[in-house]
């Protein structure tokens, strides 16, 4: 089953409070922090409020009080709840006491809520059968008074427990210190770029580490804090002085200087500061960055953001709504589920789409929050030439026509054997779906939103995969220093006219001068490189700002130097796959510390291709669509570099990968991305390279040829050094490789070119409902390291582990479940060592 991955270790030694501090010029103070506990009192869990399945039972023995509360089942989960008040005498860190049963054979997680929000996702280890139980620890945020701590069996969790009660307690006596805050963004699972490094040696800190190693100008720590709403929020930085100096860095909210922070020094004690930023709606990026005349001469424990939202535990915090076609309301057919290659079902999230060939047919939903964007995912039929048709198809507000969506097939339905083109006379069509995107104005919550066929909608169906619904933001202004407009240089928006050379002079004369380059709303056409060389490139918004391809051609091109790119879209003109001729949304060579914010990119050859020397490049909040190769590629020689907090969709190879071809990828990380529909190749891939990772992502539905995660040596030179794979959710993956007629596994280590005798580390992973088996290792050739841990495979259509290579591996906590042909294959002379936990196989 799979374990969490947000417990915490803590520090055992207690810490001197936050430093009391006040900063004349700035009017910035920092906080002393009090000891405040809870106050014991054993709760059970039958007198708890109950909700989604969670209900109280007497089955087992060993219990406490009336009995214990069950229903965790996997039919409830997402749902299934217990929620106890808890009194406290003072608002503080306190701790409470899980009395729980567990009887799988493998830890089990909940999520922990206080006051309606996530505290943490609680591993609960394996107890000797169900009626044994244990006691889990942990630490708890309380406000004085009453409490409503809950634990719920969300989407994230594998549930499968009995609660028998809920014990808060406190240390005993009155500590002169108080526990590490608890703080909600901790550094060392930020992005740390340019110097940086984790580290445990000093005790007192929060979480798991702390960063060390900020004195190098470009120094960087980059949190990613999601907010309700737009607001200044207050941001405590925890952090320690080595010495008797005050320590200067600069507070960055989403690519904009904020404040130089001058921290008071603290002769080694941690201590806190407190500051504010302005916050967007939805995801931010929150950066301690050492900039030229900062010393950076501090540890780094964390930030404290004052009303923050928990980030997603897997994939990537988006900023819409999704809704399913299947599961709206409709008067015509669903096509699905189906998996064969090439069947429009086995395209559609979920498997699953609604067909409207019928004027009057409709799908509609309601919305549970307010919107004034909508993003259709959709297949209309082609035409005989494959140059695409266009139809509308009419949206209805509460009834009442609100506007024709513009549709067309021309960026879908692509032909014939790999790499595929747009010749309907070769056959073999597939690539049916496409998405359009239109601000629609103000729909508030409870608006039923309808899509429907009407008489002047020609297309003679509409497959409707799903509905994304937002509210964008208005066009961002001009920030007011460090940009020139666009406009002022010779760059004018919507005119038609070829802006390359145009936007190439003016990001020289903005670099030039020491600034970045502000497009404002509206479109701007270009056909060829847009170079950037230690630039700075921003737009007024994905919605309001982008960069239009021709034929296949126009992108961002890196040249060096520490560039930023954010706040626009990229959109091209490719119709189909020519790696020859066309272009990549964004290429080449990065520098030292670069980032990819808040792109949205469709419709081009690749997304995001990346070179050496590109070191510390942080590519977050993108969503890249519809692209005929690659979604993301971190290419040779890259280093130390991260794609997260991001959506890839419907590409035509892998979705992400790290591909070691001729010099070896090193230290970068795939991690919080929400993968769907990669139509050939894998959701995420790492080939060859040393101490790359891909850890916290939701992969789904991969087509054909695929896994929906792979270790490989199929590309690229040979593994160098460990690779982990950890605290995914593999969910309707696999696919069948034509060429090879070989069934690919949802999780796939794959020894081909090469031996893998270096680590690999594959820990905490769900997959579900695998086409084909759940894991595979193969082919013939050594995996020679590879451990296996608190994995979760739960129904597959081939078996659970299947392994024809050569070679070891450690497996434990592996479950196996509704395996079609069986718990495990074993072949190729593979020794298995099992550890504690596994069953089913």
């Amino acid at each position: 089953m799979s374990s969490s991955r947000g417990t915490r270790t803590r520090a055992a030694r207690l810490i001197s409070p936050f430093l009391l501090t006040a900063l004349a010029t700035t009017g910035l103070t920092g906080t002393l922090a009090a000891p405040s506990y809870a106050v014991a009192a054993t709760l059970e869990a039958e007198s708890a409020t109950l909700s989604g399945g969670a209900r109280a039972e007497s089955a087992h023995s060993g219990f406490t009080g009336a009995g214990y509360v069950g229903g965790f089942t996997d039919g409830n989960k997402g749902a299934a709840s217990a929620s106890f008040a808890v009194q406290s005498t003072a608002a503080g860190t306190g701790s409470v006491a899980i009395r729980y049963a567990n009887g799988t054979g493998a830890a089990q997680t909940l999520s922990l809520y206080v006051n309606g929000v996530k505290v943490r996702q609680v591993s609960l280890p394996a107890t000797a059968n169900w009626d044994t139980w244990a006691t889990r620890q942990e630490p708890v945020p309380l406000v004085n008074g009453a409490n409503a701590v809950a634990l719920t069996f969300t989407t994230a969790d594998s549930g499968n427990v009995n609660l028998d009660s809920l014990t808060p307690t406190s240390p005993p006596g009155t500590p002169t210190d108080p526990p590490p805050a608890s703080l909600s963004h901790q550094a060392e699972t930020a992005f740390a770029s340019g110097g940086p490094a984790s580290a445990s040696a000093v005790p007192g800190f929060s979480g798991a580490g702390y960063l060390t190693g900020f004195t190098a100008t470009g120094a960087r720590a980059v949190f990613s804090v999601s907010a309700p709403t737009a607001a200044t929020r207050q941001v405590a930085v925890r952090y320690r002085t080595p010495g008797a100096n005050a320590a200067t860095i600069t507070l960055t909210a989403n690519g904009v200087p904020v404040r130089r922070l001058t921290l008071p020094a603290t002769s080694g004690a941690w201590a806190g500061f407190t500051t504010d930023a302005p916050l967007r709606a939805q995801l931010n990026t929150l950066t301690l960055r050492t900039e030229s005349g900062d010393n950076g001469d501090l540890q780094l424990d964390g930030i404290e953001v004052t009303g923050s939202a928990p980030n997603a535990a897997r994939g990537a915090t988006l900023p819409y709504t999704v809704h399913e076609a299947e599961a709206g309301a409709t008067n015509a057919s669903v096509t699905g589920p189906d998996r064969t290659y090439k069947t429009l079902a086995s395209e559609a999230s979920g498997r699953r789409a609604v067909v409207l060939d019928q004027t009057g047919e409709y799908v509609q939903f309601t919305l549970a929050k307010a919107a004034n964007a909508v993003t259709v995912r959709y297949s209309i039929p082609d035409n005989a030439a494959g140059t695409g048709n266009s139809a509308s198809l009419s949206l209805y507000a509460n009834g009442v026509h609100s506007k024709d969506l513009a549709l067309t097939s021309k960026y879908s339905w692509v032909y014939g054997a790999y790499p595929y083109g747009n010749d309907p006379a070769q056959g073999e069509a597939h690539r049916f779906f496409d998405e359009a995107r239109t601000l629609t104005g103000e729909f508030p919550a409870g608006t039923v939103l309808r899509f429907q066929k009407d008489a002047g909608d020609t297309a003679a169906s509409y497959a409707i995969d799903l509905v994304e619904t937002e509210t964008a933001p208005a066009a961002a202004t001009m920030p007011a220093t460090g940009f020139v407009s666009a406009a002022t240089l010779g760059v004018t928006a919507n005119d038609s006219g070829d802006d390359t050379a145009a936007l190439n002079a003016a990001l020289s004369t903005a670099t030039g001068q020491g600034k970045g380059l502000w497009l404002p709303a509206g479109t701007y056409d270009i056909s060829g490189s847009v170079n950037l060389a230690g630039a700075v490139l921003r737009g007024s918004g994905e919605w309001h700002t982008t960069l239009r391809g021709k034929n296949g051609k126009g992108g961002l091109f890196g040249r060096g130097g520490t560039s930023t790119v954010q706040d626009l879209a990229i959109t091209g003109e490719a119709d189909h796959r020519d790696d020859g001729n066309s272009d990549a949304a964004v290429e080449g060579d990065f520098g030292s510390g670069s980032t990819l914010q808040n792109l949205w990119i469709q419709h081009s050859k690749v997304g995001l291709w990346i070179d050496a020397p590109t070191r510390g490049l942080l590519a977050t909040g993108l969503r890249i669509r519809d692209t005929y190769a690659d979604g993301v590629n971190l290419h040779k020689g890259t280093t130390g570099s991260e794609v997260s907090q991001s959506s890839i969709r419907n590409t035509g190879d892998d979705a992400l990968a790290m591909w070691s071809q001729a010099q070896a990828v090193t230290d970068c990380v795939l991690r919080f991305n929400t993968v769907q529909l990669p139509l050939l190749a894998n959701g995420a891939a790492i080939y060859g390279g040393s101490g790359n990772r891909i850890e916290d992502n939701l992969v789904a539905d991969t087509v054909t040829g695929a896994a929906g995660i792979a270790v490989s040596t199929r590309f690229g030179i040979p593994f160098s050094g460990p690779t982990t794979v950890q605290r995914n959710t593999i969910d309707r993956a696999g696919g069948y490789e034509p060429n090879w007629a070989s069934k690919l596994g949802a999780l796939w280590v794959y020894a081909d070119t090469s031996e893998i005798t270096t680590p690999v580390i594959l820990q905490d992973n769900d997959i579900l409902d695998s086409t084909y088996s759940g894991l595979l290792v193969s082919w013939q050739k050594n995996v020679g390291n590879l451990t296996v841990k608190n994995t979760r495979i739960a129904k597959a259509g081939g078996y659970g582990i299947e392994i024809n290579a050569a070679g070891s591996g450690t497996f434990s906590g592996v479950t196996v479940t509704d395996a079609a042909t069986g718990g495990l294959s074993l072949a190729g002379g593979f020794a298995v060592s099992r550890g504690p936990g596994n069953s089913g196989w």
